[in-house]
């Protein structure tokens, strides 16, 4: 299916379903809601979609600094201190909210002499409820940002002392305090030194910017060698002199 068959055809079946939300509020208020109807889902490609011929499993999404590009959606688990990367995922997802319990399940199917993963430390991206509960339920400890952070606390805030903890609290408000103790803060904070290093290095110093093979298969094969190419260099500076 064309990439922006699929994005168009699921924007218009999003909007055609709030046709009744729409109806309820103009009568509630006397008034015609402005901008036009949304339109129903037509079947099949329109003259203005487009194919990729080069690789039709990739997906167009949008990339960091803005625009859009052809692409996969890559996952690394990056294990705090050694920083070897110890589970890998490439989908075709959008986002990364349906990426963390796929990859953290690689993570607990790991053979137990390589230990098992105790805390998850993951950016917003990967936020919902429903993973919180999927770290709990195999045992993990989730670090979650529930939204976007300040880059720039100022001094009462960064050394404020830790809130109450609530009381009852549900799994999403107990990691939200959690992530406020001096602990958590702790913790959260080797987010950005793990795996943005891994990243760049892959980029940078391996070369790796773009996937040579077609398919999400051969994609994921292609990031399973690169991801080893990095362990393999990572493990040479851990060993001792």
């Amino acid at each position: 299916m064309g990439c922006l068959t699929r994005t168009s055809w699921r924007c218009a079946r999003i909007g055609w379903r709030r046709l009744p939300k729409r109806a309820a509020k103009e009568k509630a208020t006397g008034r015609k809601p402005g901008g036009k109807p949304p339109a129903p889902p037509v079947e099949g490609p329109r003259p203005t979609d487009q194919f990729n011929l080069t690789d039709e499993e990739s997906r167009i999404k949008p990339v960091a600094g803005g625009g859009f590009d052809q692409c996969y959606n890559v996952q690394a688990a990056v294990a705090a201190g050694s920083m070897l990367v110890v589970a890998t995922d490439v989908s075709q997802a959008l986002n990364d909210k349906q990426q963390l319990a796929p990859t953290l399940d690689k993570m607990m199917d790991l053979p137990a002499v390589l230990g098992k993963p105790e805390t998850l430390l993951a950016d917003s991206g990967y936020f919902s409820e429903a993973n919180v509960k999927h770290c709990l339920n195999a045992g993990v400890a989730p670090l979650i940002a529930a939204g976007r952070q300040s880059h720039h606390l100022s001094l009462a805030e960064r050394f404020a002392a830790a809130p109450e903890a609530p009381a009852n609290p549900t799994p999403v408000e107990a990691m939200k305090h959690r992530l406020a103790t001096p602990e958590g803060k702790k913790l959260y904070g080797l987010r950005n030194q793990t795996p943005e290093p891994v990243f760049g290095i892959i980029k940078s110093v391996l070369g790796f910017r773009q996937f040579s093979m077609r398919g999400l298969e051969k994609a994921n094969g292609e990031w399973n060698i690169v991801t080893m190419a990095w362990n393999i260099k990572r493990m040479f500076a851990l060993s001792p002199a």
